[in-house]
């Protein structure tokens, strides 16, 4: 169902993104990632083309619209179409309010909010052209619930769940065949927690982590799954939690 494929994910050099790229390469699904890290991508690209997959990088700062734009041109160049755009870069540099740290609001609402946006807007026109496509972005279950410390990040997976629901409706009114689906994950283990700025915060994190978090391959997993549906069919929305996790 996946032959010949084409998906392109952004935060790909780590975590979701990384986990995604393999795994989709690895079910014959030819990936370009995109992200900041040279030196990850490459590793990366490198491991799935020795693995027997398809796999191109292009250095991508998603909060710069052009370079996501190039980014999809790639796909374009080279494989002639995107089936599936994964918007996976985020960060989460949580803090309380007081705190005031305005660089970390500006950071998580370019990244988590921006950088969805310019994904959306530059894979759309080829979707709707070839009237097929996947869009799967990454929220959170900070999406559904909001809390002491993480209000911004909050806000932008929040924002995230918002855009996507809207996009839903917009590809379903334009009988384009876009399928839209949001991955809200609970503690996962990534990178994510090196980005939390407050060392109080970061400390009560890590150990949620060690005590709940479960490996990035079952987000991935789920992701897999989604692609498989057939393509009359959208898995719109999914939470995945740790087993024990509570909120």
């Amino acid at each position: 169902m996946t032959e010949n494929k084409v998906a392109v994910i952004t935060g790909a050099s780590s975590g979701i993104g990384e986990a995604t790229a393999k795994l989709l390469a690895a079910h014959g699904i030819k990936v370009i990632l995109g992200a900041r890290r040279e030196e990850k991508l490459k590793e990366i690209t490198e491991e799935i083309k020795s693995s027997g997959g398809e796999a191109l990088y292009r250095v991508t700062d998603v909060t710069n619209g052009q370079e996501v734009e190039d980014l999809i041109q790639l796909a374009v160049d080279i494989f002639g179409k995107v089936d599936i755009l994964v918007n996976s870069a985020g960060i989460m540099p949580h803090s309380p309010l007081k705190d005031k740290r305005i660089q970390d609001w500006d950071n998580m609402i370019d990244i988590n909010i921006k950088g969805t946006l310019y994904g959306i807007g530059a894979v759309l026109p080829y979707m709707n052209e070839q009237k097929s496509g996947h869009i799967i972005n990454i929220s959170s279950v900070a999406g559904h619930y909001a809390h002491a410390g993480g209000a911004v990040y909050s806000a932008t997976k929040w924002a995230v769940r918002a855009i996507s629901e809207s996009l839903r409706e917009e590809v379903a009114q334009d009988e384009s065949n876009i399928r839209v689906t949001i991955i809200s994950p609970g503690a996962i283990n990534t990178e994510l927690l090196s980005s939390v700025t407050d060392p109080v915060l970061k400390k009560n994190y890590e150990q949620f982590y060690d005590n709940f978090g479960i490996p990035v391959n079952r987000v991935a997993a789920a992701i897999q799954q989604v692609v498989e549906v057939p393509e009359d069919t959208t898995w719109n929305e999914i939470i995945i939690r740790p087993t024990k996790q509570i909120q």
